[in-house]
């Protein structure tokens, strides 16, 4: 790869040359790179699997953006060379993440994060019979991060369960044994 600098001739060209060298812009800047070519490998289970998600997350990227809130959404949270497109399949690659659960007497207090927003936090209670006894959505705190759900009862050998979903509908379940 070669990053060219003021070069008359390839201020304005852009693809490939041959089977030899693909010219781009990116960021601003031109790069030369040797082409390249498809692999003869047969895909692995995990690549076939990133092929999947991508996909997926290259669906839902296009639906979004019809909506014109989230797009600003996403364009506001861009850096340079990036766009709200590439911002809406980075967050429906990427799953929420559970990093702490506690308790205020009754109250189920759950940290909740994900790089761009965590949507909604669900909470169940179960006895120790595996019954659900309640469930609910926990209510976002004003520091953003923490999500309070007021539990009727917190039965000894149950279990709480906790799911984070974020915009794009990705789920992270967390169990929680109750002493």
């Amino acid at each position: 790869m070669a990053l060219v600098k003021d070069n008359i001739l390839l201020r304005l060209v852009r693809g490939s040359l041959g089977d030899q060298i693909t010219i781009y812009e990116r960021n601003g800047q031109i790069i030369m790179a040797k082409k390249r070519g498809r692999s003869n490998k047969k895909p692995s289970e995990k690549q076939l699997e990133a092929r999947y998600k991508m996909i997926v997350a290259a669906a839902y990227a296009k639906e979004i953006l019809k909506d014109p809130e989230l797009k600003a959404y996403y364009k506001s949270q861009a850096g340079p060379g990036q766009n709200a497109y590439n911002m809406a399949i980075k967050d429906a690659y990427n799953s929420p993440e559970i990093q702490n659960i506690r308790f205020e007497d009754t109250t189920v207090v759950v940290k909740a994060k994900d790089e761009f927003r965590v949507a909604a936090v669900a909470i169940r209670v179960l006895d120790a019979a595996g019954t659900i006894l309640e469930r609910g959505a926990a209510v976002l705190g004003r520091n953003g991060v923490d999500w309070y759900y007021k539990a009727g009862s917190l039965p000894a050998g149950g279990k709480l369960i906790v799911v984070a979903v974020d915009l794009p509908g990705n789920e992270t379940v967390k169990t929680l044994s109750l002493e």
